[in-house]
């Protein structure tokens, strides 16, 4: 039972690692990869203008990347003055290691309707919210930080661009690698490897291997899209991938 993990560099590469460390056999098709965002040129303009009690949200590990990289470029630091929040665990850990400062996260599931349950965020009305993130991605936290009174801005820190492949070739080495199971982490990259994938190799290969997930919505996306076997992870990092897969 061989394991496709879909997930970008450095992840993918790091979980399939410790997979074949444990005497599994897998292997790394990283669907998207990261470049720097269109507005991070903004980002340290829009931290000075946080102030004590105001919200910094990171969503993704991506996000406090490039955005520490952009701060340490020009000598400037992480703002003390406002609460940290975090997507989930990998992402406020990552926040805390760059910054220093403490970082509020959901302990289960990393979407933002369990941050949006967080007791700190249910009185933000007239606070100042700087939502760190991606191109694109779902609306949900800042529309709901706004309907509850607060002044939501979103910074772009990094983009997602998809890799390109020849999907009928990558089909048939997959399946001649016997791979049975996929790790796929975002709606995104479930529809590519979707996409990605001829009907003829769809049919007969990728809609029979089991497909792991990271979160109830993702699991109902894979339904929609004609799998039958799906499991759900605790969380999108490697440690609960992993033990999903064991």
């Amino acid at each position: 039972m061989s394991i496709l993990v879909t997930r970008p560099s450095p992840q993918g590469e790091e979980l399939v690692s410790r997979l074949r460390a444990l005497g599994r056999e897998a292997w790394s098709f990283p669907l998207i990869e990261f470049t720097p965002g269109r507005e991070l040129a903004q980002l340290a303009g829009h931290l000075a203008a946080l102030n004590d009690g105001d919200l910094l949200f990171a969503l993704s590990q991506h996000a406090v990347e490039f955005a520490q990289a952009q701060l340490q470029q020009h000598g400037q630091r992480w703002p003390h003055a406002p609460r940290y929040f975090a997507i989930g665990r990998t992402t406020g850990l990552a926040l805390h290691k760059v910054s220093s400062i403490d970082v509020r996260y959901p302990l289960d599931r990393e979407v933002s309707e369990v941050l949006l349950q967080l007791p700190e965020l249910q009185n933000v009305a007239g606070k100042k919210a700087l939502i760190l993130r991606g191109n694109g991605g779902r609306e949900l936290l800042g529309e709901t930080l706004r309907s509850r009174g607060a002044e939501v801005t979103f910074c772009e820190c990094y983009q997602r661009s998809n890799r390109h492949y020849d999907g009928a070739e990558e089909a048939m080495r997959w399946q001649t690698r016997g791979v049975t199971r996929l790790v796929i982490t975002s709606g995104e990259m479930l529809k590519q490897l979707w996409s990605l994938i001829p009907q003829w190799y769809r049919e007969r290969w990728l809609l029979n291997c089991e497909v792991l997930v990271v979160s109830e919505r993702l699991a109902e996306q894979a339904r929609e899209l004609g799998w039958r076997n799906i499991r759900v992870a605790d969380s999108a990092d490697n440690d609960a991938l992993l033990r999903a897969l064991q």
